[in-house]
């Protein structure tokens, strides 16, 4: 058994539409393989120590539960970069998603500063993008899969030249409403507008966070197999959310 160290951000400040149902399924799927999931809080004013923790987990927040994290967050940015650049993982949700660019200028004219642990920028937009999102992904290489999930935000994000967006868009709006993909990642770092909770409903995705967890607490660059779980629920969830996408298509509320 292996005990897999999760570091919370500020889950007192970022956890709308049922985000912290992400850690409960990771512990789940952990625990049924044998191994322990070990979530510490990280909230205003503690500490990241490089190694401490294999994966760390920023969920999704109103702009003004953003702007009250993000200059602590700036402060946490060298040691979450060295973290990252140890092997650790990164899941961040919306709002956490927006904070790991440089920046997110918000409906008002906010400024909150990001960390720039992925390639992007976030400008506020006149309008919500709402609804049931399907995208393709292919984390491993050869291997698409599809993640379902529910957008809600008003921030157009916009990824560097040559960046990598986390999927491509079959339907519902991703990043911008208009270039057609969804999320950024950048090796173990994974940012999606995806709530839902997004892991429920995505057990697969759920598994890929589990192994680059394990592979930073094991010290290797390859990630472990897992055993396969019968995932008859998981995938019936998936299936649902992803009609409900696919029927949807994609327009402005």
């Amino acid at each position: 058994m292996s005990t897999i160290r999760v570091g919370h951000l500020y889950p007192d400040y970022l956890n709308i539409y049922a985000d912290r149902g992400n850690i409960a399924v990771l512990t789940r799927r952990a625990a049924w393989r044998g191994h322990e999931l070990e979530v510490a809080p990280l909230g205003m004013r503690d500490p990241v120590t490089p190694g401490e923790h294999d994966l760390y987990y920023v969920g999704g927040g109103q702009d003004r539960e953003q702007l009250l994290v993000a200059e602590d967050l700036v402060r946490k940015s060298e040691p979450l970069h060295e973290a990252v650049r140890g092997g650790a993982a990164v899941l961040a949700v919306c709002g956490g998603y927006q904070l790991l660019g440089r920046g997110y200028r918000g409906f008002h004219g906010e400024d909150m500063p990001g960390i720039g642990l992925l390639p992007l920028d976030t400008v506020a937009g006149e309008r919500r993008m709402i609804g049931d999102v399907l995208i393709e992904c292919e984390l491993d290489p050869g291997e698409k899969r599809t993640v379902a999930g529910f957008e809600n935000h008003a921030g157009r994000t916009r990824l560097d030249p040559g960046a990598e967006p986390l999927g491509r868009v079959l339907a519902g709006f991703g990043n911008d409403g208009e270039g057609g993909f969804e999320g950024c990642r950048a090796g173990r770092v994974i940012g999606t507008y995806l709530h839902g909770p997004l892991l429920p409903r995505n057990a697969w995705l759920a598994d890929w966070l589990l192994a680059q967890a394990l592979a930073h607490r094991l010290g290797t660059d390859e990630s472990p197999a897992l055993e396969p779980l019968p995932d008859e629920l998981e995938r019936s969830a998936h299936e649902v959310s992803a009609a409900r996408a696919r029927s949807r298509g994609g327009r402005f509320d």
